[in-house]
């Protein structure tokens, strides 16, 4: 009743702004984890090995943070509601091309193009959504609005469950282009975010966010160090997984999207509990007890054999790892400078995402040439290595829980 308690204290503008920037976040999401349930798929189109595949996802990573950085700019000096449309429609477009790759060298290029459109949307959202709902209840929206991540990777595994055996890999991502309605949406019912109109942000944007990351220059590396383990902790855990149960188990489409489903139900919940409880106990706090409660949930998420115990492992697992992530979009933009909230905590979080980008194709490798096949050993040491770093790194910074976020002046 507490969370249907904050959506009612919201203004019909803020509902509606909240939604686009969920929605947003939520689909874009979904055209990313496409890509891992195809991974295979495409592996045998192109005639190749599934870590040469993976390197798609390893460049959309890469090619995140220019996203971050240009959309972000544009954000700050044009305002959040106009970028996030243009933002929409050009990942919805790369997302298009995608499906007419003709070569996997041409489907790498429309990845990377995917992933620069990709690393603009997370900042600008969190910024637009932030800047127009109240303080109260910061945490229970900052939980919700991350898993608007689950909730595309639900929406991946509902097609693919559903709708690949009949259209492929190719009209996967056809159905990925679908996002591009939202912008509609976004023109008729959302407003600009009044903190930006009131602060009208300099036509200098660029150049106060150079002034502003060597004036913050500790927590903008420290942002960037967390969001490297934090990104490492999602995809390491998330990226590989249907390729585990689809090789090593060898599901069918039907019982991988199950055990999916269960997982991302698992990390809704998470995200939305952890969000939540940081308003009460901090949060620095919530995110070191998400994560390391992660550990204990490895034999059971790695090593079980039936659909049954990997759903309920999936579903444990996802709610440590997205629960931690829950806290995310306010925790940056609380530490985040004013007046380049657009671009500051996205750039932070997708420079490390470009540090944690190869991960799932080093995953790949080490599972195809030292484990001989075994995705078991590296899926658990993943966890056990990056869960203990998100602890270590957010508990030696710092935050500002309940920070006025009223304008970017």
């Amino acid at each position: 009743m507490e969370f249907l308690g904050h959506f009612r204290r919201l203004t019909p503008v803020q509902r509606n702004t909240f939604a686009a920037c969920f929605l947003g976040w939520s689909l874009d999401a979904f055209d990313f984890f496409i890509l891992t349930f195809c991974v295979s798929a495409i592996a045998t189109q192109f005639q190749t090995k599934v870590s040469a595949v993976a390197e798609a996802i390893f460049v959309t990573l890469a090619f995140r943070p220019v996203g971050a950085f240009l959309f972000g700019l544009m954000a700050d000096r044009y305002g959040r509601r106009v970028t996030l449309m243009v933002d929409i429609i050009a990942y919805s477009v790369f997302e298009l091309s995608s499906a007419f790759a003709p070569s996997l060298k041409v489907f790498l290029i429309t990845r990377a193009l995917f992933g620069i459109a990709m690393g603009g949307e997370w900042g600008v959202g969190a910024a637009l959504a932030f800047e127009t709902l109240p303080a109260e209840g910061r945490g229970f929206f900052s939980g919700l609005l991350q898993e608007g991540y689950a909730v595309g990777y639900l929406m991946a595994a509902f097609v693919f469950g559903t709708a690949f055996r009949f259209v492929g890999w190719r009209g996967m991502f056809v159905i990925g282009a679908l996002p591009a309605v939202l912008v509609i949406y976004i023109r008729t019912k959302v407003d600009e975010s009044p903190a930006w109109l009131q602060g009208q942000v300099s036509k200098k944007a660029e150049i106060r966010l150079g002034k502003d990351i060597l004036t913050y220059f500790g927590t903008f590396l420290l942002l960037v160090v967390l969001m490297f383990a934090f990104n490492s902790f999602s995809h390491g855990t998330q990226d590989l997984y249907p390729t585990f149960l689809t090789k090593g188990h060898q599901f069918a489409p039907q019982k991988v999207m199950f055990i999916t489903v269960i997982a991302n139900i698992g990390a809704l919940l998470g995200g939305v509990l952890f969000g939540t409880w940081s308003e009460k106990i901090g949060r620095r706090r919530a995110i070191v007890i998400a994560a390391l409660l992660a550990i204990p949930v490895i034999p059971l998420w790695a090593y079980s054999h039936t659909v049954a115990t990997l759903a309920l492992g999936g579903f444990l697992m996802q709610f440590m790892v997205q629960g931690a992530w829950g806290v995310i979009p306010a925790h940056l933009n609380e530490l985040s400078p004013s007046a380049v909230r657009g671009t500051f905590p996205g750039f932070a979080y997708q420079l490390g995402n470009l540090l944690s980008s190869r991960n799932v194709v080093i995953q790949a490798k080490l599972v195809e040439n030292r484990y001989r096949g075994m995705y078991p050993p590296v899926l658990a040491w993943t966890v056990v290595l990056v869960a203990t770093l998100v602890a270590l790194v957010t508990a030696s910074g710092r935050e500002r829980k309940g920070t006025d976020m009223t304008n970017t002046s």
